[in-house]
């Protein structure tokens, strides 16, 4: 075989990137979720621009937070949750899994009722988007393999990037744009809760538990270890991007038309930017940005609730399974989906609801971050935080913890 022959048959660059990408872009579109999208709806609504600079300050500290992630998946060959008993016991691993159950729940009604709110925008009565919903997943996960359900997952959340299109239609004004950019009130209350609620929008105790465990039932390897990184850091930029995108939608639309309030449900934030859209266009762009986003998340949400608690269980916890060999599994799948819909379906407030699941993330954030520091540290050598970037992901770790709570406690003592 010749040279020639020999570059021919080695993989180019982009055809490794590809066969890697997947879990970072996954996660990143259910990052961009139903409760996101809403509280950057009502950031815009509120503060116009003046969270918009804090959408791009969080595309570092989101690219340091799971390649994190993605480090301890591929080196250790473990999720997050099995990672944390087997370094520091089971008492510590439950107390971890705690934190993301109470993260998925809040998180899973969330989208739920993100998908309730679209139904409504039509027509369609809650009860009947929650059966559709609920019966589609559950065949999903239960005929597909981790391959299959991630290409679903990229496919519906591909439907998020109309927020982008919205955004350019709305027309900004751009001298607006620039002017309150940079005009933070740090000192209002109201301002530093929506602080809070984005950071918990952009960092959730689900997308390090989810990260980790999918690196691994894709099989990735030390080698892949840099594409993944870059599949982590696109989707970083991905998911801020949308955003942003949503609220400068919301802020240039409201500022037009001089009315800068507060957002109270699905429909309420549709009807906000129809009218400048077009009745039709506004409204099935909408419908696609918010269905695209609540299903990816609901898919991530659910599969790492159950995947996680099959971990620290012991018992089979991979869609590589079939429901017989991991029942455990599979029933936690069902059973959040079904307990969801029911509460969904009986009513709820999805803008409060939204934002302050995003507040609670940010309170959790310390024992989230925590631990993903203290087991990045005991990696091996060539793999293990050390030296000036160990300083870096420590103060960043530290700044973003501490002040998502400090914002948020001072945001829910005002309210």
């Amino acid at each position: 075989m010749t040279t020639a022959d020999i570059r021919a048959a080695r993989p180019s660059r982009w055809a490794k990137f590809l066969a890697v990408t997947g879990p970072g872009l996954v996660v990143m579109l259910a990052d961009t979720d139903a409760g996101s999208v809403i509280t950057a709806a009502q950031s815009g609504a509120q503060w116009g621009y003046r969270l918009l600079l804090l959408q791009v300050v969080l595309v570092p500290i989101l690219c340091i937070v799971q390649e994190l992630t993605v480090r301890l998946g591929i080196i250790s060959g473990k999720g997050h949750g099995e990672l944390i008993r087997d370094q520091y016991g089971a008492a510590w691993a439950w107390v971890s899994v705690g934190t993301l159950v109470l993260a998925c729940v809040g998180a899973l009604l969330s989208e739920l009722s993100g998908l309730a709110g679209v139904g409504l925008l039509f027509g369609v009565p809650a009860w009947l988007t929650m059966i559709v919903v609920v019966g589609g997943l559950t065949l999903m996960a239960y005929t597909g393999s981790y391959l299959s359900v991630e290409r679903i997952a990229l496919a519906v959340g591909a439907f998020e990037l109309v927020f982008l299109i919205v955004a350019w239609q709305a027309n900004p004004d751009l001298r607006t744009v620039a002017s309150e950019t940079i005009d933070i009130p740090w000192r209002d209350t109201g301002y530093l809760y929506l602080v809070a609620a984005n950071i918990g929008a952009v960092i959730m105790p689900w997308m390090v538990f989810y990260q980790q465990s999918a690196v691994i039932e894709k099989k990735l390897t030390i080698a892949d270890l840099p594409a993944a990184r870059w599949d982590t850091a696109v989707g970083a930029v991905v998911t801020q991007l949308i955003m942003a995108g949503v609220l400068i939608a919301a802020a240039a639309t409201l500022g037009m038309s001089g009315r800068h309030e507060s957002l109270e449900t699905v429909q309420q934030i549709a009807q906000a930017l129809t009218p400048f859209l077009g009745e039709t266009a506004g409204r099935v762009l909408f419908a696609l940005g918010i269905t695209g986003s609540a299903l990816v998340a609901t898919i991530v949400v659910t599969l790492t609730a159950a995947r996680t608690l099959g971990e620290v269980l012991g018992v089979k916890h991979s869609l590589e399974h079939s429901p017989r060999e991991a029942p455990w599994f599979y029933g936690i799948y069902t059973a959040a989906l079904v307990a969801g819909a029911v509460l969904v379906a009986s009513g709820a407030n999805l803008v409060a609801l939204s934002v302050g699941v995003q507040v609670m993330n940010a309170l959790l954030l310390p024992i989230v971050l925590g631990f993903l520091y203290l087991l990045a540290r005991r990696l091996p050598p060539p793999y293990r935080l050390r030296g000036a970037y160990e300083l870096v992901v420590a103060l960043t770790i530290v700044a973003t913890a501490g002040f998502g709570v400090y914002a948020a406690l001072t945001g829910l003592r005002a309210s």
